[in-house]
């Protein structure tokens, strides 16, 4: 059964390393968690934010043992020879997700270490340096799903995304002579061609030496434009 839309969503438990993967990545873990559901990372990225939520989730699991092991010791209970069996059980179950923990931890490390090195040694590339706040607007509207057409009558070329905002042609241009975007001409382009991220492009919005996350905003949607994919729930 899908999850209630009117429900609030689950937020993430916060981790020993969430600080030490906002500072590689330059974006904060919420934010990452989302382009990661919208298929915008690169695989390095992709694949740290995959073991950072079953570290998130093992965290959840540590949580909840601690938390019944202290309502086990409260006065709620009588002390007897069933209570002792609970709390040993309980013992041992919060060892186990401990150790559990531990190793999701360590996966997440694993990852991270050599993006943390990446970020360390890396120097911004001349296309690098050339990315604006308007760059990374146009490819997080694209990331969505976009596509560019022809008119019919005016032979006029414009970019429309799933969203509904429109990226103008010459910077779809600009974008795809610097390699973050690809053009699927397999479509004729009055019937729309697909506009996609490249691996460079999805790189672009994860880099940490570029604007700081989350100062990019999107063009306004036209009226009755497509709707947004719904973000999935974590």
């Amino acid at each position: 059964m899908p999850p209630d839309p009117a429900l609030p969503v689950a937020r993430r438990a916060v981790s020993q390393l969430d600080s030490r993967i906002e500072a590689a990545t330059g974006h904060d873990v919420d934010t990452l968690w989302a382009h990661r559901d919208r298929g915008i990372l690169d695989k390095p990225h992709t694949e740290l934010v995959d073991r950072h939520r079953e570290l998130a989730q093992a965290e959840t699991g540590v949580t909840f043992h601690r938390a019944l092991l202290h309502r086990l010791s409260s006065e709620e209970f009588p002390v007897d020879a069933a209570l002792f069996e609970r709390i040993d059980r309980t013992v041992v179950q919060l060892k186990e997700a401990t150790a559990g923990r531990d190793a999701a931890a360590q996966r997440v490390l694993t990852v991270l270490e050599p993006i943390e090195s990446a970020a360390r040694s890396a120097t911004p590339s001349r296309g690098e340096a050339q990315i604006t706040t308007a760059d990374q607007a146009a490819l997080l509207a694209i990331a969505g799903g976009a596509k560019l057409y022809e008119h019919l009558l005016t032979s006029r070329l414009s970019v429309t995304t799933a969203s509904g905002t429109r990226v103008p042609y010459a910077e779809l241009q600009r974008l795809q002579s610097a390699g973050f975007v690809t053009l699927d001409t397999s479509h004729p382009v009055h019937a729309g061609q697909p506009v996609s991220l490249t691996d460079a492009g999805r790189a672009a919005l994860t880099a940490s030496r570029r604007a700081k996350p989350g100062k990019a905003s999107l063009p306004a949607a036209r009226p009755g434009a497509w709707p947004s994919a719904p973000a999935q729930r974590r």
